[in-house]
């Protein structure tokens, strides 16, 4: 496994772990009846949580190769690894289509 693949790992842990946290600290930061020693207390709170706690931190990569770039979100897989296993006939229900 690439370096790549286990830091984007470990990130997606991270947000799983802190995300009812980050969402509980942002509603109370966003919420403009409540004064203000309050929200900046949360706002200070919420800087405080590890970056990589963060989904736009989290990067969608291909599973076999680690590829950034050109991933299909539903099969977690680029686009060459899709062709490649499309052709093989080892995703199921998906043909190669000929005309």
């Amino acid at each position: 496994m690439s370096n790549q693949i286990i830091r984007d790992h470990k990130r997606r842990l991270l947000v799983a772990k802190y995300e009812l946290k980050r969402m509980h600290y942002k509603a109370i930061c966003q919420d403009r009846n409540l004064p203000n020693k309050i929200r900046y207390e949360y706002f200070f709170k919420l800087s405080k949580l590890p970056r990589n706690s963060s989904k736009t931190r989290v990067r969608n990569r291909c599973i076999f190769t680690g590829r950034p770039r050109s991933v299909y979100k539903l099969f977690r897989i680029s686009r060459i690894v899709f062709r490649e296993l499309a052709s093989k006939g080892s995703l199921i229900g998906i043909n190669k289509s000929c005309w």
